[in-house]
């Protein structure tokens, strides 16, 4: 039972909690002070209420070698816990939020002390008319950041304090998305190629270098991820069933050598493709060990199907800026590379598969990210209505011109 003790306008409130190896009592004890506006029956009430509360932390442990922990503490505790369950390049992000962010802005608070108005406080200040340059300053003619980039330092809050409730060092999460007011995010626009933009493509595709045309035709083929793309191997394909395995993706941190893991939510999956792309791959093969040849012990061999001058593996950011200038020398709009497995999978739909094997193709871990891809058949319906409605218009202008001309006739 807690002891309540008045002292002039505040109130100690001592909890015991048995005794240590040595006998000695263990004791805890906290100063609660009541707002001036509370009347006698409401403090009485309130006092009761933070002594039972207290006394609860207190037996859960959740008081005691954690009480005075500091969220800056707790940080490089949880970046530990997560090192091995974040995928790398999101841990390292992570890593930068709270080392650029978090800590500066709330890692003096304890973990106990840490409430709904701190965070609201974090929320504002990513709101308002400041941006950090990369290193780390602040440059106040930068514009704002944007709804989605602020729910993004968000969810790495949220995840730390998450982290500290599952260890009982805190009771409840004080990020918690309910107890907050954030702005509202626009979900952005799938960006896609259209049947006749693809065609196009693929035809000014037969004019680059094979790696290239191999790489794009897969992209589409398969809806692969760029990194999951990168990390293929000769190996990965059933060359008899026209099938690729994807079980590895390859990324590349900032000053670090690039490296591979698994395909994100780990979803290794096994991929139907075509003879066409069966081909290209063989024809592929065949050019590198050409390479391997000429260069001999200055080739390393890893298998890999997409690599530098040297049989390394390829930098998994080359796609996209070859992409680009793909796209800018053949007069196309410009898209991101990973706009061909959007396509990949709004083609499948288009096709008449079922949503549950586009999933299974993306590899996506929730069918609910795969749904997305619904509003661009129904934006796509949406079109379709209106190209035969102006052709319905084009052709009744026509013929109400072919009627002019005959009454003309008549009279």
């Amino acid at each position: 039972m807690a002891n309540i003790t008045k002292r002039n306008n505040s109130y100690l409130i001592r909890v015991s909690c048995g005794y240590d190896t040595t006998g000695k009592q263990i004791t805890y004890s906290m100063t609660w002070k009541p707002e001036q506006a509370m009347t006698k029956k409401q403090i009485e009430k309130e006092v009761a209420r933070q002594a039972a509360l207290f006394e609860e932390q207190c037996h859960n442990g959740i008081i005691g070698r954690n009480r005075n922990m500091k969220l800056a503490d707790f940080c490089p505790m949880y970046l530990e816990i997560k090192k091995d369950v974040l995928a790398p390049r999101i841990w390292h992000e992570y890593g930068r939020t709270i080392d650029k962010l978090i800590i500066p802005l709330l890692g003096h608070i304890k973990l106990t002390d840490l409430k709904p108005a701190h965070v609201q406080k974090f929320i504002q200040y990513l709101q308002g008319d400041v941006r950090q340059k990369k290193n780390g300053e602040i440059d106040e003619n930068q514009p704002k950041l944007s709804p989605a980039t602020v729910r993004r330092k968000l969810t790495v809050l949220q995840s730390i304090l998450r982290q500290a409730v599952k260890l009982d060092i805190i009771p409840t999460n004080p990020a918690n998305a309910e107890k907050l007011t954030l702005q509202k995010v626009v979900a952005p626009k799938i960006e896609i190629f259209s049947k006749q933009e693809a065609a196009q493509m693929l035809e000014c595709l037969e004019q680059e270098d094979l790696q290239f045309q191999v790489i794009v035709q897969l992209a589409i083929m398969t809806g692969c991820r760029c990194g999951e793309l990168v990390g293929l191997k000769f190996s990965d394909f059933d060359y008899n069933r026209n099938k690729v395995t994807i079980e590895r993706s390859a990324y590349k941190l900032t000053g670090e050598p690039i490296k591979t893991k698994p395909p994100k939510d780990y979803e290794i999956r096994t991929i139907t493709v075509n003879q066409h792309c069966i081909d290209l791959v063989l024809l592929l093969k065949a050019e590198k060990e050409r390479q391997a040849e000429k260069l001999g012990t200055a080739w390393i061999n890893g298998d890999w199907l997409f690599t530098q001058w040297n049989g390394e593996i390829m930098n998994p950011q080359t796609p996209t800026v070859q992409f680009r200038k793909f796209l800018a020398k053949n007069g196309m709009k410009h898209r991101k590379f990973h706009s061909l497995r959007h396509t990949s999978a709004t083609l499948l739909l288009y096709g008449g598969v079922n949503i549950k094997q586009v999933q299974e193709r993306l590899g996506h871990g929730d069918i609910t990210t795969t749904n997305k891809y619904l509003h661009c058949l129904a934006e796509a319906d949406e079109e379709a209505a209106n190209v035969l409605q102006d052709m319905l218009i084009v052709h009744k202008g026509s013929n109400n011109d072919k009627e002019e001309q005959r009454s003309r006739q008549i009279v």
